[in-house]
């Protein structure tokens, strides 16, 4: 019997990929002036090949989230707290409740939309 690689090696396996599994946690405080920018989502928990493909994918997902689809601009993604260093941290979670194996994805979000939210439509 095959053993599978240990956490985070990404190696293809007949029953999948073994990913990371991340979680991005909020780091500054809640009176720092960059939430005024993007919004505290809270912790989110993602499968990614890495630090910087779980932040992506953490925004991208919340973007989808506030437009109800994948969102046709990037401008939303791009504004995400998520991708910003000073807003949140990226951890490898060593010990997780998660499966290694499977896609590239959130894979706990408490996602919220802002009470003066209006949706871009193109």
């Amino acid at each position: 019997m095959q053993t599978p690689p240990r956490r985070g090696s990404c190696i293809f396996l007949m029953w999948g990929f073994v990913m990371t599994i991340y979680r991005l946690v909020p780091v500054a405080p809640a009176d720092d002036p960059h939430w005024d920018l993007a919004l505290n989502q809270g912790e989110v928990v993602v499968h990614a090949h890495s630090p910087g493909e779980a932040r992506a994918i953490a925004a991208l997902e919340e973007a989808s989230y506030l437009a109800g689809q994948i969102p046709k601009s990037t401008t939303q993604v791009v504004a995400s707290a998520f991708r910003d260093e000073k807003l949140y941290a990226v951890k490898e979670e060593s010990d997780s409740e998660f499966e290694d194996a499977g896609p590239v994805r959130v894979l706990r979000a408490d996602f919220r939309v802002p009470d003066n939210y209006v949706p871009h439509t193109d």
